[in-house]
């Protein structure tokens, strides 16, 4: 299988723990593209216990007590879908095209304009001789989505053994997942998230699976997910330098996504894509010339098969005309749909209770919240069952999560090892500190908004299965971005395929804004929330920050309207309606900075 071949436009990212944790089981065959999360053990190993015995498998468990138990549970689980995912694809290709179900799905549902709908095309036509052999072009051709899987870097906890020393910095979180999947027969890539990790990023030397071989291939690559062309020069030049090539960069919207947001400083998707696809050229060349240099120094291959360097873009995508006039105005190699296959129980996991929450919420119900022990902003629903269990353990005055996982454990505020902020031993300290008059009660009901992202998000893909999550922790946090309230309902895999390529559009509310509109409101109101916001820093250097803030969005919002004349969007309604809410919009931003004098606070000492 190659790398860098895909059928499709498209792919699925990772959604959370548990909501893609077995998609390549349900879409690589039809070769469609995806991304697990291997960041839970626990989970892959639970998953990998319930599709052995679904598919009549042999299991044998890997305990805790077992040396290395985290990266062999990776291991074997990636081992195990590779394997199944091979059965299913071989299976739909090879059986008899008269009772193969799958295989006419495979085709149908392919682009209108890719080679092998072409070529399907011409099959439909043909009869005799001629039939078989397009039959058995389009069966060579065909290939399997990819399993790619997620290591978000922030996540890399230290580890330490049952007598409480500290283990090698290689048994960290990430590092060991790395290891985990470098060591699995699953073809696919890596996906790095949420920055540069510089020992992680290291550590891939480690591994002949991400080096060129004789023919200058590699068995796994590297993707990384970027918020802007800076971050990408940045991050790929440091792997270059080690010998490692960057096969695409992942642009995700900083707002408009679902899970962990990473605002930037009021720089928009348009002006970022702009810039990407001036500079492509040069970051490809930067990093060919570097990339190519480590490896004649290291004594490997003088030759790297690196002819294309891909660039995607995910993050509030929404039709069939945004996803087209992204990829090819901007010359992009391909877009990511995610929060909207949530709502897709064929391509994901999501428990019918959850779904049902999401059916009822309202679009205020889906906001950027303070849950995350990273101290990061986080995508969530205000009416999801975790939601409400971290508000009925406050009202009963037992507030926190049991910590029995411990990934994101990063805070050594009243402990020698790091406890999670979540956790109801750190919660309950913070209630302490309140009590006794040390904090303010803004600082407690912060503390008090961390929710356990650890089981919240791994628990859907048990749910999913029929199964009880361990410990009978069911309760689910779910993650959506903020284009998904526009969705109603729940879609086959082949709605949602055929509603991003334009075949049969879904009917969504009419009130949904243009994805680059959508992204510049959520950033409108991020800069609102900042000039409202308790001031902990000089008042000098937060209006520079707001000012380079709010300069960038009135950038990025004249980017937008001159570029609305010189290509056409969609038809003319649309193109007026986003004219109308441009200029709303800057007037609102202007009217944040003329204001900010009564909304900053005195110089602090």
């Amino acid at each position: 299988m190659s790398l860098s071949y895909s059928p499709h436009t498209f792919h699925i990212p990772v959604m959370g723990l548990g909501y893609t944790v077995d998609t390549p089981l349900k879409v690589a065959k039809f070769g469609i593209s995806s991304v697990v999360s291997i960041m839970d053990d626990h989970l892959l190993e639970d998953m990998r216990r319930i599709y052995s015995r679904k598919f009549v498998k042999a299991f044998t468990p890997i305990p805790e007590t077992e040396e290395d138990f985290r990266a062999k549970r990776i291991t074997a689980y990636l081992d195990l879908m590779a394997e199944l995912v091979e059965e299913q694809f071989s299976k739909l290709v090879h059986s008899e095209w008269e009772n193969n179900r799958e295989f006419r799905q495979y085709l149908d549902l392919l682009p209108v304009n890719s080679a092998l709908s072409t070529l399907y095309q011409k099959y439909l036509k043909a009869s005799g001789q001629d039939r078989d052999l397009l039959k058995h072009e389009l069966q060579t051709l065909m290939q399997p989505g990819a399993i790619d899987v997620n290591i978000m870097t922030k996540v890399d906890k230290l580890n330490y053994d049952k007598n409480g020393k500290e283990l090698p910095r290689t048994y960290s979180d990430a590092l060991a997942a790395l290891r985990g999947f470098a060591k699995s027969k699953a073809r696919g890539s890596v996906v790095f998230s949420a920055g540069m990790n510089p020992a992680l990023f290291s550590y891939i030397e480690q591994f002949p699976a991400f080096f060129p071989d004789a023919n200058g291939h590699t068995q796994k690559g590297i993707i990384l997910k970027v918020s802007d062309y800076r971050s990408a020069m940045i991050q790929g030049k440091f792997l270059a330098k080690k010998g490692i090539w960057v096969s695409e960069f992942r642009i995700e919207s900083g707002l408009n996504c679902g899970g962990h947001a990473f605002a930037t400083d009021g720089l928009l998707v348009g002006p970022i894509l702009e810039e990407f696809k001036n500079r492509r050229q040069e970051l490809y060349q930067t990093l060919y010339e570097t990339c190519q240099k480590s490896l004649e120094e290291k004594g490997l291959y003088t030759v790297i098969h690196c002819n294309k360097l891909k660039v995607t873009y995910q993050g509030g995508l929404g039709n069939a005309a945004e996803d087209s006039f992204i990829r090819e105005y901007y010359e992009l190699d391909g877009t990511g749909w995610g929060s909207p296959f949530l709502l897709v129980p064929e391509a994901t996991a999501v428990d019918e209770e959850t779904l049902g929450r999401l059916f009822k919420a309202r679009k205020s119900d889906f906001h950027l919240s303070k849950a995350s022990p990273l101290g990061v902003p986080f995508n969530n629903l205000r009416n999801s069952s975790a939601e409400e269990q971290r508000k009925s353990r406050i009202a009963k005055d037992r507030p926190g999560s049991p910590c029995y996982k411990k990934f994101l454990s990063n805070n050594t505020e009243f402990t020698d090892k790091p406890i999670c902020t979540a956790s109801r031993q750190y919660q309950n300290l913070k209630v302490k500190q309140y009590e006794f008059g040390e904090i303010a009660k803004e600082e407690l009901e912060d503390v008090l908004a961390k929710d356990c992202l650890c089981e919240g998000l791994s628990a859907p893909g048990i749910l999913a299965m029929g199964e009880v999550p361990r410990r009978n922790l069911n309760a689910v946090t779910i993650c959506p971005g903020p284009n998904l309230a526009y969705f109603k309902g729940t879609f086959s895999l082949k709605q949602m395929v055929d509603h991003i390529y334009g075949k049969l559009p879904l009917k969504l509310d009419l009130e949904r804004p243009h994805v680059f509109v959508k992204e510049l409101q959520l950033y409108a109101q991020h800069l609102r929330t900042e000039f409202d916001a308790k001031i902990t820093e000089k008042v000098a250097k937060k209006e520079a920050y707001l000012e380079k803030f709010r300069a960038n969005l009135q950038q990025g919002i004249s980017y937008y309207q001159e570029l609305m004349h010189q290509v056409s969007f969609d038809s003319e309604d649309v193109l007026n309606k986003m004219q109308s809410q441009f200029n709303s919009l800057r007037k609102e931003i202007e009217h944040f900075s003329l204001e900010k004098e009564t909304v900053l606070a005195p110089e602090l000492s």
